[in-house]
């Protein structure tokens, strides 16, 4: 079984990878390592044994995805490959509307080409498509709001393009995974986060302050209305969140029906604060952070954690890992990448 996993040499593109061969699949890599490198390519081989097809492909450029679903047969799709930064998003609006729903159209565009072909297409989502939601925990019913940040807008217009395909062409099949705060580590540590310049997620921060990288760490916003001032967040282990774009996948691949779009939630049902989540590091790895608060951050919103209940229900899929076993998992991959140098 063929799957294309468009971004496949990012963070959680690159652990999805692993799973997959892993699990039988064979896999075709497209990324244009904006914010990846070629180097993941050799880590995977070494945690699986196999080294994935890879193709260099920019997803804006009609006339690339072209030639990819004219060179390799495939079916089923995990698309990944998008710009994630909420801040970033906030300053360079077009660019992540432009990359992000462009890139996700002209997929769109090369599976209404092959109308022979039955696709199954898995959706890299975002639980920012809530905004700050009334109620919590919030659930697939809660509804989708104004979003606070281009990038945020991004995911909410692929989901409502994507929908409308499924119900116009009857060759795709898909999932949208509304996931929340991915976090940790592959147990080898040859994988893990690797950001471009300044991280923009709070754990890669975290752990090159730790290593030395960074001097401080700066918690966004003391004045919060939570129990300790600061945002509430849903962290789940990578390694979780790569199961569920299995567990989508093999759902789609086994339904007997077409026009079929869903979305879903994808956590722990656990809110933890930022403040929390350092102390917790701290913790389990027995090393002191040096961190001080800082103003709110444009795009941000107070609390966000998921009511997990409808993909544990439908497709049988929980988390399982926990906070402090990513939090290691963070650490060992950070202490790992620098032990190179």
């Amino acid at each position: 079984m063929k799957v294309l996993v468009t971004g496949g040499l990012g963070y959680i593109g690159s652990h999805t990878v692993v799973e997959l061969i892993q699990k039988g699949y064979e896999v075709i890599i497209a990324d244009n390592l904006s914010n990846s490198s070629i180097e993941i390519l050799k880590k995977i081989k070494q945690i699986t044994g196999f080294r994935p097809l890879f193709k260099l492909i920019d997803f804006r450029e009609m006339d690339e995805v072209k030639s990819l679903f004219n060179e390799y047969e495939f079916e089923n799709i995990i698309h990944f490959a998008a710009l994630k930064s909420v801040s970033e998003s906030v300053k360079f609006p077009n660019l992540y509307h432009e990359n992000n729903v462009g890139s996700l159209n002209n997929i769109l565009e090369c599976i209404k080409s092959n109308p022979r072909k039955n696709f199954n297409l898995i959706f890299s989502s975002s639980c920012t498509v809530y905004g700050q939601a009334n109620k919590l925990p919030i659930t697939e019913d809660s509804p989708v709001v104004k979003q606070e940040s281009p990038y945020g807008e991004t995911k909410k217009k692929c989901e409502e393009i994507i929908s409308e395909f499924c119900k116009k062409n009857t060759n795709l099949n898909s999932i949208s995974l509304r996931y929340f705060n991915p976090i940790g580590a592959h147990k080898s540590a040859l994988i893990g986060e690797l950001p471009n310049g300044v991280p923009q997620n709070l754990v890669p921060y975290i752990t090159q302050t730790a290593i030395g990288i960074r001097e401080e760490l700066t918690i966004f916003g003391s004045d919060y209305p939570t129990k300790d001032g600061t945002c509430i967040r849903d962290y789940i282990h990578v390694i979780d969140l790569a199961i569920s774009h299995i567990d989508s996948l093999n759902y789609l691949i086994n339904l007997n029906e077409k026009n079929h779009y869903s979305f879903f939630n994808v956590g722990t049902g656990n809110g933890t604060t930022v403040l929390e989540l350092v102390n917790t590091f701290e913790k389990v790895n027995k090393i002191k952070l040096n961190y001080s608060f800082g103003g709110r951050r444009d795009g941000d919103i107070t609390e966000a954690f998921a009511d997990c209940s409808k993909i544990h229900n439908e497709l049988k899929w929980k988390a399982n890992l926990t906070l402090e076993e990513a939090l290691e998992s963070a650490w060992k991959w950070e202490k790992n990448l620098n032990s190179k140098d």
